[in-house]
């Protein structure tokens, strides 16, 4: 477990802008994994293909993995995330659990339930977590050393596929396939592993259910109690074109109202459909709250015609985080999908110039 590195975040995001990485996913891509290379020896017998559970590759991959962080942080960023965007059991089971559906059957809290007593996922997702913050560690360790700034690792707390807030069977509104305190759970054992990994923050991000993110946030407000261990926090939502969480609808400064009283060191918006979309919402965030802002956008719609998958190339992501950053909306900058350690380069380098965003006395 690392020490409270809240001072060291905070003098660095009054400092400067700090740069995030950008996306796993895009960038393994890059690597030209099969199936064969994604499931390794452990995973040679599982039942679904697993080339799509990019986390795995912390397992089987991880030479993958540590190069890909090693790319971003010689990019410039400051700040390295944990390939752990889905490990948590009711991500895993996604992979590894024959579907009820498929057999007449449905999702209900009693078919999550035997999911987070699953012994094998219990297991999968301990390791996925402790060596994907192992890999993050090791690389973001070597840069500091060798350069002498301090590089961080985020945990990374991704949303889930299941959502408390909406009713998937229109003929039972008041059904939910999962329970409060499941999510909870799960959310919980994730954490737990993230932070005896030795990550130095907590980041809960794409959030499109305020729901799910309230019981993630929940869940390690408790861990930190029961172990007396406290790590900065970043909390991230993912919105539509009208300004709304993608599923439990809150507007921008009712998302704010939601978190603001865990006190994280940041808030802000990635994903989304690119920075011409986000920069408005961005722009009302920045205005509403209180702590450091971040916010790392998609490059753009997806394009399968493009070379990474979406439309904005390097120079493009890098002059539209110019412009935030000299309208004083940015603490924390990076990329999400579609965005390569080549667009963190130019996003890292077109934001030098700028300030940081002044925190509201």
């Amino acid at each position: 477990m690392r020490p409270d590195s809240t001072v060291h975040l905070q003098d660095l995001l009054t400092s400067r802008i700090a740069i995030l990485d950008g996306a796993m996913g895009t960038t393994i891509r890059e690597y030209g994994l099969d199936e064969q290379g994604a499931r390794g020896q452990r995973f040679a017998d599982a039942p679904k293909d697993l080339l799509n559970n990019g986390d795995i590759l912390s397992l089987t991959q991880p030479d993958t993995i540590g190069d890909i962080h090693k790319r971003f942080l010689e990019a410039g960023s400051d700040i390295i995330e944990t390939n752990t965007f889905s490990a948590t059991t009711l991500s895993q089971a996604e992979f590894f659990v024959e579907d009820p559906r498929e057999q007449g059957g449905r999702k209900d809290p009693d078919f999550f339930q035997k999911i987070l007593e699953n012994e094998f996922l219990c297991t999968l997702v301990e390791d996925l977590n402790l060596e994907s913050s192992r890999l993050a560690r090791e690389q973001a360790d070597r840069l500091t050393e060798e350069t002498g700034i301090r590089r961080y690792v985020a945990g990374a707390i991704g949303p889930l596929t299941i959502s408390l807030s909406n009713a998937p069977d229109h003929d039972d509104p008041s059904f939910r396939p999962v329970t409060f305190d499941q999510v909870h759970d799960s959310y919980l054992h994730q954490a737990r592993a993230l932070v005896e990994g030795g990550c130095d923050l907590l980041l809960v991000e794409t959030i499109f259910d305020s729901l799910n993110a309230k019981a993630a946030l929940v869940a390690i407000q408790k861990l930190f109690e029961e172990t007396g261990v406290s790590l900065p926090l970043v909390i991230s939502a993912a919105v539509g074109s009208g300004g709304a969480t993608l599923i439990s609808a809150q507007r921008i400064e009712a998302f704010w109202i939601a978190v603001q009283h865990v006190h994280p060191l940041a808030v802000g918006l990635n994903c989304c459909e690119g920075p011409d979309v986000l920069r408005p919402f961005i722009a009302e965030l920045a205005d509403s709250a209180n702590c450091f802002t971040s916010c790392y956008p998609n490059a753009g719609l997806p394009n399968p015609l493009a070379p990474t998958g979406f439309d904005l190339e390097p120079d493009d992501m890098a002059a539209y985080m110019a412009e935030f950053a000299q309208a004083g909306m940015l603490n924390i900058a990076g990329g999400c999908c579609g965005n390569t350690p080549e667009h963190i380069a130019a996003i890292s380098e077109a934001l030098k110039p700028h300030a940081p965003r002044t925190l509201p006395a």
